[in-house]
C-alpha cells in the first residue's frame, strides 16, 4: 500500500484495521509524528486493559537483534486481547532484516507501529512498507492553514474558549512548524485565558511573544524586509539553538507564497493595504506594516525567483539534515540582500 493522502489519515488511526499490520509513521514534522504515533497505539489498544500487549522496543534493540521482532509478533497474548508493538526511533536504522520476516507472513495478528523520521522516498523503510499490501505509512507534515484552523478549534473547544478572528490569524503566523510545538503553544494560551472565555490578540502577543515560532517569523520578516542585522542575528540563534531548518525553510516558503498572492492583487490596482486587511484568516495586526513594507520592496518576478530558492533549500534541507542550516542561511542572506537593494532603489 502507497502513503496514506492527507485525508485519509485522520479516518486510518480512527478506525486502524482489526487484523495485524505494519504501520510506518513518518515525516519532517517530528511533534506530529509522535502525536499520531500516540494516537493510533490508544486507538489500537482500546478496551484492552492487559499491560503486557503493548510492547515498546527501541529500533536500535532490533538492529541488534533482529529477530526480536518476529519474536515479538508470533508471541499469542496469555490473556487474550491484542498485541501491539511499538517501534521507537526507527527512522535511521537499517530494520530490513527484522521487518523481512514478518512482511513474508500470510497472516498475523499483531499491529506494528514504526515511529520514523523524515525518511526519503524510496529507500529504507519507506520503500519496504509503501510496497506491502498489509503495510500502511502515514507521512506527516508540517502543518497547511486547514491543519492549523483544526489544531486551534481542538484545543479552544476542550477549553470551553471563543477566539476572534484576528487572533486566529496571528496564530496562523506563529504556529504550524512542529505539532507538539504548536499545541504546547496553544495549552498555554487556552489557561492564560482560562477566566476571560475567549482570546483575543492581546493574549496572544502576552503568552507566545517569545515562542520560537514568534522568532521564526522574526527571522523570516527580517529577510523579505531587507534587515540584515536582524537576520544575522536571527540566523546565529538558529545555528546555536539546533532549530530544524526544513521546518524553517518550508515556512519561509510559505510566506513568499502569500506575499506572491497578495502581490498579484496589488499589481491588478488594488489598493496594498485593502488587500492586506481583506486577507482570511485575518493579518495579526502588529504584522500589517512589515506586510505592507514587503509589497513595496517585492516585484511579481523577484517573488518567483525568491520562491526558487526557498523551494530548493526546503528541498535539500529536507534530504540532508547536516546541509540544512548553512543552505537555508545562504538562502535567506541571499533574499536579504535582493530586498535591502530594492528598497534603497525605491
Amino acid at each position: 500500500m502507497t502513503a496514506l493522502k492527507a485525508a485519509e489519515i485522520d479516518r486510518f488511526i480512527a478506525n486502524p484495521p482489526d487484523s495485524g499490520a505494519v504501520v510506518l509513521i513518518f515525516g519532517p514534522d517530528t511533534g506530529l509524528v509522535s502525536e499520531r504515533a500516540t494516537r493510533l497505539v490508544a486507538k489500537a489498544t482500546e478496551g484492552d486493559s492487559d499491560p503486557f500487549n503493548l510492547i515498546k522496543i527501541d529500533a536500535s534493540e532490533l538492529a541488534s537483534d533482529p529477530n526480536r521482532l518476529i519474536d515479538e509478533v508470533l508471541t499469542i497474548p496469555l490473556f487474550g486481547g491484542r498485541r501491539i508493538v511499538w517501534v521507537k526511533d526507527a527512522g535511521g536504522k537499517n530494520l530490513s532484516p527484522a521487518l523481512d520476516p514478518v512482511l513474508k507472513l500470510d497472516d498475523w495478528q499483531t499491529f506494528v507501529v514504526l515511529e520514523g523520521g523524515d525518511i526519503k522516498k524510496g529507500v529504507g523503510l519507506r520503500k519496504l512498507i509503501e510496497t506491502h499490501r498489509r503495510a500502511v505509512a502515514l507521512p506527516c507534515y508540517a502543518d497547511n492553514d486547514r491543519g492549523i484552523d483544526q489544531l486551534i478549534d481542538e484545543e479552544t473547544r476542550e477549553a470551553g474558549l471563543s477566539i476572534t478572528r484576528e487572533a486566529r490569524g496571528a496564530l496562523h503566523s506563529l504556529l504550524g512548524g512542529d505539532r507538539m510545538a504548536s499545541r504546547g503553544e496553544l495549552k498555554k494560551l487556552c489557561l492564560y485565558a482560562l477566566g476571560k472565555g475567549r482570546i483575543d490578540s492581546e493574549d496572544i502577543e502576552a503568552i507566545i511573544g517569545d515562542a520560537s515560532s514568534f522568532e521564526m517569523s522574526e527571522l523570516i520578516d527580517a529577510a523579505a524586509s531587507g534587515d540584515i542585522a536582524l537576520l544575522d542575528h536571527g540566523l546565529e540563534r538558529l545555528s546555536e539553538a539546533g532549530s530544524k531548518a526544513s521546518v524553517i525553510a518550508n515556512q519561509a516558503l510559505k510566506h513568499f507564497q502569500h506575499l506572491h498572492r497578495m502581490r498579484i492583487d496589488v499589481d491588478k490596482g488594488k489598493n496594498a493595504q485593502a488587500v492586506i486587511d481583506g486577507q482570511r484568516p485575518p493579518v495579526f495586526f502588529s504584522r500589517k506594516p512589515k506586510l505592507a513594507q514587503q509589497l513595496r520592496i517585492w516585484s511579481l518576478a523577484d517573488l518567483e525567483r525568491a520562491m526558487e530558492i526557498l523551494a530548493e533549500a526546503t528541498k535539500i534541507s529536507r534530504l540532508n539534515d547536516p546541509l540544512g542550516v548553512p543552505v537555508l542561511s545562504e538562502a535567506l542572506l541571499t533574499l536579504g540582500r535582493v530586498a535591502r537593494a530594492r528598497a534603497q532603489r525605491r
